[in-house]
């Protein structure tokens, strides 16, 4: 990569914290001759920020500097309005859930479910992986049964026809199901949607769907699933939150009790958890820690 603009100097040095470790050798393509959008994608890729990021950045820089009239590196964007975002509220939009998801507990199955849900944990996921239809059909199912009489919401992950025919609370999607998802018939079902995020320019795609929560990370290394991209750090998290205000937002990936004050700094509403629940000796009671800690901070 070519040296730095003094500009994109200036835009490194004032936002350390959402630096990450530079992957390969990134090539500068620019789409733009503007200088300050030039700038700022320089400054991104030094950043560590991926080529889509680093694109989608730099032209809400831009965007920001034809609003206000002057360039200020430390003025990190996030103004919907500069990334193209439309202004709420939306007559498209998914119904509405609560602005603090509290805990998240994402499960394996409908007992953890059950189990998670009589506990206190005011949100839960299933996310039971099968190839036998029967089987997710009848753990979907179980699942909405689970937690009737409780005041957990229940969020299934991916099985979305499952879901509306079962009548759970809503529906959580990656980025891969959004190309092969009906949002029409899960929107006509009266189900929540919440879209997982990876940066910006997945945050970008995902706000072109008005779902009902967006959920934002890795935030911390992970080993439960593959990442296209690297831990983004709590730094990165509340540059998301902040644009992505006007979302229940969820921080997920890699997170323990440890960072519960790092991640409540961000101004999410919600934190979503795996391991730290499951993994536990006594699964109510880390859920009752967390539920306490989260409120203390």
């Amino acid at each position: 990569m070519q040296t730095l603009t003094p500009e994109a100097q200036a835009i490194v040095a004032a936002h350390p914290t959402l630096a990450l470790p530079i992957v390969g050798a990134p090539t500068l393509n620019y789409s733009r001759d503007d200088a300050v959008y030039r700038h700022a994608k320089q400054a991104c890729l030094a950043l560590g920020f991926i080529e889509i990021d680093a694109e989608c950045v730099a032209l809400a820089w831009l965007a920001q500097v034809q609003r206000t009239g002057h360039f200020d590196a430390k003025t990190w964007p996030d103004e919907p309005a500069d990334f193209g975002l439309r202004p709420w509220p939306r007559s498209d939009a998914f119904p509405s859930c609560p602005k603090a998801l509290g805990l998240y507990a994402v499960l394996p199955d409908a007992r953890w479910v059950g189990r998670m849900a009589r506990a206190g944990v005011p949100t839960v996921q299933l996310r039971f992986k099968s190839d036998d239809a029967a089987a997710v059909r009848r753990e979907v199912q179980a699942a909405v049964e689970a937690v009737r009489g409780t005041q957990a919401l229940l969020f299934i992950n991916d099985h979305w026809r499952e879901a509306i025919a079962a009548g759970a609370y809503g529906v959580h999607l990656g980025q891969e199901d959004m190309e092969i998802a009906d949002f029409s018939a899960i929107r006509a079902a009266g189900l929540r949607l919440g879209l997982s995020s990876h940066g910006y320019d997945e945050m970008v795609r995902a706000d072109q769907l008005s779902p009902s929560y967006i959920a934002m990370g890795a935030v911390y290394p992970t080993t439960l699933k593959r990442m296209a991209t690297a831990a983004q750090g709590p730094g990165r998290l509340g540059a998301y939150a902040r644009l992505m205000r006007d979302y229940p937002g969820v921080a997920i990936g890699g997170i323990s009790a440890a960072e519960l004050p790092e991640i409540k700094a961000t101004g999410v509403g919600s934190l979503a958890v795996v391991r730290a629940i499951t993994a536990e000796a006594n699964p109510e009671q880390a859920a009752a820690s967390f539920m306490a800690r989260w409120a203390a901070y």
